[in-house]
């Protein structure tokens, strides 16, 4: 298969006064089309910094991230991005939410209609349509925003922790309707979360990246069929390989806030 993003010798350096944070080093990453890989690893190992830079929000320091061989110099309709806090438009109804993107590119209203339909359907959103977000539970943002991602069509996902708020019940729900998405659009997706069981239970490949600097520690390719039960053995033998994984830069993490100043 040929490589859907490429991720080329990518650095990232933040600089404030005469604080430097190396948030990326050298990394190295091909994702092919239709794949699902997630970014794995403690806070401050750059998961979210990569995924800003193939979204085209952040630039590399050095090194590029081509899409289709194109190198990413800005945000594109081929990116959409789902973020934690659900990012809806507080003044918009469900219906509004899902048809902003399509209204600016300024698609003939019955074809935004008929998309928005179809979207409330799948996602089981049609009783909440006229709601506003302050009236949904954090499930049912978290499933405006990613119809909202559908209705433009972009053939990457870009998600950050987009269930990390969620209970445990919300979120699995959420995972198996991901799931069934990425399936029957056979979309690309990058998810980053620190949750090891949520890497296996959606992944294809999971990609374990170091405390600061962030540089890639394994990438591991999960053979399980789905769907993938979290109560077996193979599903466990995985989960404790990771942990060790994430625990050795976990450490490095508590090492580095021991040594911090506090204010």
């Amino acid at each position: 298969m040929h490589s859907h993003i490429q991720i080329n010798q990518v650095n990232k350096v933040f600089s404030s006064g005469e604080r430097v944070v190396v948030a990326l080093e050298n990394v190295d990453l091909n994702i092919a089309r239709g794949e699902f890989v997630c970014l794995l690893g403690p806070s401050g190992c750059g998961k979210s910094t990569l995924l800003n830079t193939i979204a085209g929000f952040s630039f590399p320091t050095s090194g590029e991230i081509l899409v289709d061989g194109i190198q990413v110099l800005l945000p594109g309709p081929d990116r959409g991005m789902v973020f934690q806090e659900y990012a809806l438009f507080p003044w918009m109804t469900v219906e509004k939410n899902i048809a902003f993107g399509l209204e600016i590119k300024k698609l003939p209203k019955d074809q935004i209609f008929e998309k928005v339909r179809s979207l409330l359907k799948m996602l089981n959103l049609q009783d909440f349509r006229d709601r506003y977000p302050k009236d949904l539970s954090g499930g049912m943002r978290q499933r405006v925003a990613i119809a909202r991602v559908l209705a433009l069509d972009a053939p990457i996902m870009l998600m950050d922790e987009p269930f990390g708020a969620l209970d445990s019940l919300t979120r699995r729900n959420l995972q198996d309707e991901l799931l069934r998405i990425w399936m029957e659009y056979q979309k690309t997706i990058i998810f980053v979360t620190h949750s090891i069981e949520e890497s296996i239970y959606l992944a294809d490949r999971i990609v374990v990246m170091t405390y600061r600097p962030g540089k890639i520690k394994k990438d591991v390719t999960v053979t399980m069929l789905r769907p993938r039960d979290p109560s077996s053995a193979e599903f466990n033998a995985l989960k404790k390989e990771l942990s060790t994984l994430v625990m050795e830069e976990q450490s490095r993490l508590n090492q580095d806030e021991i040594k911090l100043p506090t204010d």
